[in-house]
């Protein structure tokens, strides 16, 4: 049901990066498969590098078992959702599909140009990319603020500096106590 769509975006965005193709060509004829339940894809590398719908009796080289909270890990990249997979199979293989898929980029200004020309194109990504950037560094802003005024003015949090001095004192404790005990097993 989503293999479809789901392999129709990949080859799209294969198909703007030549290098990720040329990555996959020699994994030609290989089965890959990923599964967040109750979702399940499974594709192959064509010789041309894109992938194509898996054979039906076909086993996988490759089997990465995502969480279900991916989709959350992913809105803050790949890396996160790659680290948290459980793979299972050819190891070359799985490197090699981790890293296009961690690498693999949108190049929305050139599917933009077709529609509006390349001036324009790059006009609007530019003031998108800003208007991202902008609301990033807000809520960044807004975050800052709300943990200072629920730590200083509040008392709802502990300040981080407070928490540091603890965790000093702590280790200081620890280290005496390691200390005294050594002393007591001499003594007795």
């Amino acid at each position: 049901m989503i293999e479809a769509p789901a392999l129709g975006i990949l080859n799209h965005l294969l198909g703007q990066s030549a290098w990720a193709r040329a990555r996959l060509a020699p994994f030609a004829g290989r089965q890959a498969c990923f599964v967040m339940p109750p979702l399940r894809l499974a594709f192959a590398v064509a010789a041309d590098g894109l992938f194509q719908p898996a054979a039906a009796d076909a086993e996988s080289d490759v089997t990465v078992t995502l969480p279900a909270d991916s989709p959350l890990k992913a809105l803050h990249g790949m890396n996160g959702v790659m680290a948290a997979a459980h793979v299972v199979g050819n190891a070359e293989f799985a490197t090699e599909l981790s890293f296009v898929l961690r690498n693999l980029r949108w190049d929305a200004e050139e599917d933009l140009s077709r529609l509006v020309g390349d001036i324009a194109a790059h006009r609007l990504v530019g003031a998108a990319s800003a208007f991202v950037d902008w609301q990033k560094r807000g809520a960044e802003n807004l975050a800052r603020n709300l943990s200072e005024y629920l730590s200083e003015e509040a008392g709802v949090l502990t300040p981080s500096r407070e928490l540091a001095q603890m965790r000093d004192d702590l280790e200081d404790l620890e280290r005496r106590l390691t200390a005294l005990a050594v002393r007591v097993g001499r003594l007795s």
